[in-house]
């Protein structure tokens, strides 16, 4: 059943890496606009995994993976801070801009917005510049939204001698602003309608589910690849004081439709 919040919501609204291009971006700006519009505070953090592959390959830096992470070393940072930061961000903001929406293009540096340490694979092996956050000080994104702006926030974030950045996954960097700011909602818009029970099952898809459920699920075999960091993310965010998260295809709609429940709901 949709559950209905009162108005006025804060949302914090995650925009995968693998969804994004231009005519998405279009659809995921104007529902940000109608909701901007209807008296609600949004928060976009946006990812840019494949940009960043691409530039990547362009610079003639090496992409090496560890248990399919991956490796950022300084060459990897330099062009990661510069794709998420400037290209993609920018681009964003732009968008926003045009739709009449004003944003303010920041990322976890700044501010100290997120704090992190650096990040192991699943099997302990190093992967340099990658974070894993330890803090979120909310005060830079609560003074932007006071102020009338839409934070919209690349994934990086500052290490705790605040002398360089740290690469963070998009979703758990999106996850932990949701916590921290108390969301009525964190909506994580992907690649796929609903997460499936049995990625091979497309009629295994998964409506409402309690967090002791999703955390089962997360630690099974059958949340594969990059769907685990998105259920991780959606789980760290209700456990720290959102109350609801929603994992749902980028479409024309999709958060409005997440929102009335049309969504894989943790709650």
């Amino acid at each position: 059943m949709p559950h209905k919040f009162a108005s006025p919501l804060t949302v914090t609204v995650k925009y995968g890496g693998n969804a994004m291009g231009a005519e998405v971006d279009g659809a995921v700006v104007a529902e940000l606009a109608d909701l901007r519009a209807a008296g609600h505070a949004v928060i976009l953090v946006h990812g840019g995994g494949p940009e960043i592959d691409r530039a990547l390959n362009v610079h003639g830096v090496k992409t090496e993976r560890v248990d399919g992470l991956r490796v950022t070393g300084a060459d990897a940072l330099d062009v990661a801070e510069a794709v998420l930061c400037g290209n993609a961000n920018k681009r964003l903001v732009r968008a926003c801009l045009r739709a009449g929406i004003p944003a303010v293009g920041i990322s976890g540096e700044d501010g100290a917005l997120l704090r992190a340490r650096r990040a192991l694979s699943p099997s302990g092996r190093d992967l340099g510049f990658v974070g894993e956050v330890v803090s979120v000080d909310a005060a830079p994104l609560r003074a932007l939204l006071d102020a009338g702006y839409v934070p919209v926030v690349a994934p990086l974030a500052i290490d705790a001698s605040f002398s360089h950045a740290y690469n963070v996954n998009a979703d758990t960097a999106a996850g932990a602003i949701a916590a921290a700011l108390r969301c009525d909602a964190y909506v994580a818009l992907t690649n796929v309608e609903r997460v499936l029970r049995d990625p091979r099952d497309s009629g295994s898809a998964i409506g409402s589910i309690s967090v002791a459920e999703a955390q089962a699920f997360a630690a099974s075999p059958a949340c594969e690849s990059g769907m685990k960091p998105k259920m991780l993310a959606a789980i760290s965010a209700v456990i720290g004081g959102a109350r609801r998260a929603y994992i749902c295809a980028a479409k024309p709609g999709a958060i409005a439709g997440a929102l009335a429940g049309d969504a894989t709901v943790i709650a």
